[in-house]
This record gives structure tokens, sequence and C-alpha cells, in this order.
């Protein structure tokens, strides 16, 4: 009895001091979700486990890991897969959660698409996701190079020399960047401090934000339905659970995200003990070798889609090419003009738009991995001409959309 009475008392004092049960009460059992979501909804949910598992499994990585040219390489594939207890199951997760993750933003970002969740109201929401998305690449790319195998050596060289172009490297931004003129200790450094901490710091703070700018226009559903949903909240706590189109975030919500949860790892660790391999690159288990050029450099597979969009341009037209890409995405609340907020099935030449968008990104995807030759080159071309007559036809389409 002393024990509850102590426990309860300290949980006074903290309410006191940091309103713990407000806060509670305004991001759990007052936060209102529609019914009428599917288990789409639950990415955002698995999105945030999975940079959990990453930054465990991180830890444990960086407790062997060796930030110097020289050890690196030998540090990750000899002293963590061999001679650390375990070590190759940090390893495998690691790898396969930063590959995963990928997916996950993939299909939680077309969701939104297809469903409008960026309309008017909810542009934080998009915004915040897609700066999500950045920092995300950040952190793939800068973990890229921890391994200092060949491909994180000229997968580095490659993307750092994206910055020569025009008067960018008369100013010397790239060896500025690299911190010499070929990546070598320096730049194992930077990336090294900015994978394990500016960027998960970031990260962290961009999720705070984005479900901060969740709980305040509260999130969209599969039917494009507005309502009120203080008085949905009212019938639902009245005992009117079937008329009210509104169900609390926890715990009811929240259990149907630890069921999709629970399917999720079930796949995630299928991966780790028995796929893994898909996500490591066999080029990358020879040392990096400034002397010898791998035959063909591509990126990671969350990458190529962006990488083939450069890749068929000449220099500074690519770079403009790749620079849009990465940008055009944030521009979506925008360039959308139709006042409907409804699924992509209910919006007529949007719902065209969206499967062809989504149909040339796998196309850029699959052609990033193939040799920029022969018919690959052309079709590559054409993907990427495509992915900006796409952004181009945008809002002429939207803007002529009939009001629902």
């Amino acid at each position: 009895m002393a024990h509850f009475e102590k426990a309860n008392s300290i949980g006074e004092w903290l309410d006191q001091r940091l309103a713990v049960e407000t806060l509670k009460r305004v991001l759990q059992t007052e936060y209102w979700i529609p019914k009428n979501i599917n288990f789409l909804w639950a990415m955002g949910m698995v999105l945030a486990a999975t940079f959990g598992i990453l930054l465990i499994s991180g830890i444990f990585l960086l407790m062997y890991y060796q930030p110097n040219v020289n050890l690196a390489f030998d540090s990750v594939n000899y002293t963590i897969m061999s001679q650390v207890g375990y070590g190759w199951l940090w390893r495998h997760v690691h790898g396969v959660g930063a590959s995963v993750v990928f997916l996950i933003i993939y299909i939680h970002m077309f969701t939104g698409i297809y469903y409008g969740s960026y309309k008017k109201g909810r542009e934080l929401i998009w915004l915040s996701g897609m700066l999500l998305f950045v920092l995300f690449s950040a952190e793939a790319f800068s973990g890229y190079m921890l391994p200092w195998g060949q491909m994180s050596y000229w997968a580095g060289m490659v993307i750092t020399n994206l910055f020569s172009g025009g008067s960018l490297h008369a100013n010397g931004l790239v060896e500025w960047i690299r911190g010499d003129y070929v990546p070598g200790q320096a730049f194992l450094n930077r990336f090294f401090m900015l994978h394990v901490l500016l960027v998960p710091l970031a990260i962290i703070g961009v999720i705070v934000l984005h479900f901060g700018t969740l709980r305040i226009p509260h999130v969209n559903n599969q039917d494009g339905e507005e309502f009120d949903f203080a008085e949905a909240a009212e019938l639902y706590k009245a005992g009117n659970v079937k008329e009210s189109k509104v169900i609390p975030f926890s715990p009811v919500f929240l259990s149907k995200d630890v069921l999709v949860m629970g399917v999720y790892f079930l796949f995630f660790f299928y991966l780790v003990f028995y796929h893994f391999e898909f996500a490591m690159d066999p080029v990358n288990f020879d040392p990096a070798n400034g002397l010898k050029t791998p035959t063909h450099i591509y990126p990671e597979w969350y990458f190529l889609w962006s990488y083939e969009v450069l890749r068929p341009f000449s220099t500074n037209i690519g770079l403009i090419a790749f620079a849009t890409a990465q940008v055009i995405f944030f521009m979506l609340p925008f360039l959308d003009r139709s006042p409907n907020v409804a699924p992509a099935s209910r919006r007529g030449a949007f719902q065209i738009w969206f499967w062809l968008m989504l149909l040339d990104i796998l196309v850029l995807t699959f052609m990033g991995k193939l040799p920029p030759q022969g018919i690959w080159s052309t079709v590559g071309l054409v993907a990427a001409l495509t992915f900006f007559a796409l952004w181009i036809a945008l809002p002429i389409i939207t803007k002529f959309e009939k009001k629902l």
C-alpha cells in the first residue's frame, strides 16, 4: 500500500511540474482518429518503430566501429561480423532496417498523395513529412559511407562531384565538403559525425514536429470526409460508439497500430535472418580503393529513381533536373489546384496522374540499376522526361477538376 502511495505522490509531483496528465490526455485519450481509415494509416507508427530499431542497433555497432580509413572496413566486416557476439545480428538488423525504412516511407508518402492528405489545412503535415524524407536520405547516405568499401568510396566521390558544376567548383565547395581533394580521413570523420549525431537529432526533432502537425488539423480519412470532430467525440463519450465517426487514439487506434506493427515485424525479422543480403551490396565487401573504379557505380535502391533523373542529361542540366526532383514533391500542396479532398479513385484525371507517377518512379528505379547504354539509356531518358511532364501537367488537370 505504501508503495502505491509513493508512486502516486511521484506522479502528482511530476504532473504539477510537467503537466503529464494533460499531455497524456491531449496526445492520447482526447486525440480523436476517424473510424473510416485502413491499415495504411499505421505506416507512421511503423516508421517510428523502425527508426527506434535503427537507433538501438546503431548504438551497438558504434561500440566497435572504428572511424578510421585504415580500420573502418575491418571493424565492420571482421570485428563486428566475426569477433563480437551477435555482432552479425546487429549489422543485419541495421542494414535491413536502413533499406526497409525507405519502403515504409514511400508507402506512407504515396498513401498521402492518393488520399489527399496534403490538401488545404494539412500542408504542414506534408511539408514536415517531406523534410523527414530528406533527413532520412541524408542519414542513409552518410551511413553508406561508413563501411569504407568500394561502393562507399566511389558513391561518395560521385555524389560530392554533383557540386562541381559551374562556379561551385571554382569556389572549392567540393573540396570543402570532402575536407580534401578525394574522400579520405576528413571525409569519413564528417560523415561519421553527421550519421551518429547531427542528422539523428534533426530527425527526432522533425518527428515531434510531424506528430504535432497531425494533432491540430486531425488526420485525413480514406473517404476524404470532413466532419465536426468535437461533435463526433461527444457522441463517443456519451456511449454512442456506433454513431460516432471517431475513436480515441489510445487505446483503440493504438491497438490497431500494434497489430499492424506485429505483422510488419514478422516480415522485418524474416528478412533479417533469411534475406539480409538484399541490403548488402557485394561490391562494398571490397576495401575502398581510390585507384580501382568499379565497372558500374550506382546508389542504393531508394535513391535510384532520383539518380536516373540526373543521368540522361549533360552535367549542368542533369544537376538542375536532380535538384528539381528533390524539391518538387514539397510543392505538391500548391501544385494541386483541386478543391476536393478525396481519394484519387474519385478524382478522374488525377487518378490517372497518380498511377502514371507511381509507374514512372518504378521505371526510373529499375533503370537506375542498369548500365546507361543501348535501349536502357533511351528508356531512362523517356522516364525522366515523363516525370517532369507529369508535374507540369498536375496544376492544369487539377484546376479543371469538378467539385465533388
